[in-house]
C-alpha cells in the first residue's frame, strides 16, 4: 500500500472492533489518527466490553503512526463539535473521516422479529448512534475539506445485496448508502470523495464465536486495509458515491486479510454474485 504519512484521519467509534482495526492499519501506513469513542481508561466501558480509545491510540503509535484519543459520544453534537475544533486547531487539515460510530449492536438485532416486536430503543441506537452520527460528523468535517480542496469520507455500511431480516437495520443501512450517494454529489465539485465500505462477518471483541464460526470471519483490520487503499488512490473521485465490499476492494487493489485471503468463507456462502 502507498504511504499515508502526512495525512490526518479521524476514525469514530474506535475503542474496539472495526474502528480499532481501521485505525491500526492507518497508523501502520504512517497517518496521524484521531480516535474517538466513549470507552476510556478508569471508567466503565460500553457494556463492559474490552478496549478503550487510549488503547487504540497507543497501538496506532506503536504501528508507526501517531494516535490521538479524544473521548466523544457521537450522539452529543457539542462533543462532536469539540473534536473537529481540536483537529482543526492542531492540524489545520483533515484528509480522511471514517464514520464508524455505531451503537446498533448494543441490543442484538434478531432477524426473526417482526418490526412491531423489536424493542423501540433499538431504533434510536441505530439511527441516533449510527446514521445521524454519520451525517453530523460529515457535516462538520466538510467545510475543512472544502477549504483544502481535498479529502475522503468513508461510511461503514452493509452492501444490502440481500435482506438482513431486521426492519430497522435495513432502513438505516439503506439510509447510509443513500446519504453516501447524496453527500458525494455535493462534495464532488470540491474535489472531495465520499464512499461506503461494507465489511463482511468480522470477528470482534463483543463476540463469543466457536471455531467453526470464527473460520467464517474476516479480521477487523481487513476493512482498514480497504480504506487505506482508497485513501491512497489518486483517482478516488472516480469511485465517489459508490458502495464497496471488502473482498471487491481487496481484489482491485491487491491487498489481503491477515490470513492472506481476499475473501472470507462468509462471503463465499452469502454473496449473491453482484460486486461493486
Amino acid at each position: 500500500m502507498a504511504s499515508l504519512r502526512g495525512k490526518v484521519a479521524l476514525v469514530t467509534g474506535a475503542s474496539r472492533g472495526a474502528g480499532k482495526g481501521i485505525s491500526l492499519v492507518l497508523g501502520e501506513q504512517g497517518a496521524t489518527v484521531y480516535v474517538t469513542g466513549r470507552s476510556v481508561r478508569g471508567k466503565p466501558t460500553t457494556l463492559g466490553r474490552p478496549g478503550t480509545i487510549e488503547d487504540t491510540a497507543e497501538q496506532v503509535t506503536a504501528r508507526g503512526g501517531q494516535g490521538i484519543a479524544i473521548r466523544c459520544d457521537h450522539t452529543d453534537d457539542a462533543q462532536v463539535d469539540a473534536v473537529f475544533g481540536r483537529i482543526r486547531t492542531e492540524q489545520e487539515r483533515l484528509d480522511l473521516l471514517v464514520n464508524n460510530a455505531w451503537s446498533g449492536y448494543e441490543i442484538g438485532p434478531d432477524p426473526s422479529l417482526a418490526f412491531w416486536e423489536i424493542e423501540w430503543r433499538h431504533w434510536d441506537l441505530m439511527f441516533t448512534g449510527g446514521l445521524r452520527a454519520t451525517a453530523y460528523a460529515s457535516r462538520i468535517a466538510a467545510p475543512t475539506m472544502v477549504e483544502a480542496g481535498r479529502g475522503l469520507i468513508v461510511n461503514l455500511t452493509w452492501v444490502l445485496d440481500r435482506p438482513h431480516g431486521h426492519a430497522f437495520y435495513e432502513v438505516v443501512k439503506n439510509g447510509t448508502n443513500k446519504l453516501t450517494e447524496q453527500m458525494a454529489e455535493d462534495l464532488r465539485p470540491h474535489g472531495i470523495a465520499c464512499v461506503a465500505v461494507s465489511p463482511g462477518f468480522m470477528r470482534l471483541e463483543r463476540m463469543n464465536l466457536n471455531s467453526e464460526e470464527a473460520a467464517m470471519t474476516e479480521s477487523a483490520e481487513f476493512p482498514g486495509r480497504a480504506i487505506a487503499a482508497l485513501a491512497a488512490d489518486d483517482n478516488i473521485l472516480a469511485k465517489t458515491g459508490l458502495v464497496f465490499t471488502t473482498p471487491a476492494l481487496a481484489k482491485e487493489y491487491g491487498f489481503t486479510d491477515l490470513d492472506g485471503s481476499q475473501q472470507s468463507p462468509f462471503w463465499e456462502s452469502h454473496w449473491s454474485g453482484a460486486q461493486t
